[in-house]
């Protein structure tokens, strides 16, 4: 069985949200500075022995972060329908940014989203 090589990008954003529907403090509008670590998958190194260049992940994972920093992620389209918890924010990131990475030799498979520095969620899938 070949081996996998696995690289992670860790990012940030700031971001308030409020979760319809919960009973307690988190109903109400408060903010988080989260961090989003992004792991993708590679299954075949370049000639210069890179499976995923960091500067390419960064900057993808940059772009779709931009869209949530310094909002309030209950007025973002993407959590018009549902709520902006931890969860939903990391099957969302999951899901796009495989759309934008993945290829036929690099596979987004994980992202981990927390709200603080012991609080959060990962999505992946199998």
């Amino acid at each position: 069985m070949p081996g996998i090589y696995e690289i992670y990008v860790k990012d940030h954003f700031a971001a308030a949200h409020a979760l319809k529907g919960y009973d307690g403090d988190c109903s109400n509008m408060h903010g988080h500075n989260w961090i989003v670590e992004t792991y993708i998958q590679c299954t075949k190194l370049n000639k210069l022995g890179i499976g995923v260049d960091f500067m390419d992940a960064k900057n993808v994972i940059k772009d779709v972060l931009s869209k949530f920093d310094h909002t309030t992620l209950n007025e973002v389209p993407e959590f018009s329908s549902i709520n902006p918890t931890s969860e939903n924010l990391s099957r969302f990131l999951y899901t796009e940014l495989s759309q934008r990475l993945n290829t036929e030799y690099i596979t987004v498979s994980k992202v981990m989203v927390f709200e603080s520095s012991g609080c959060g969620s990962s999505y992946q899938e199998v």
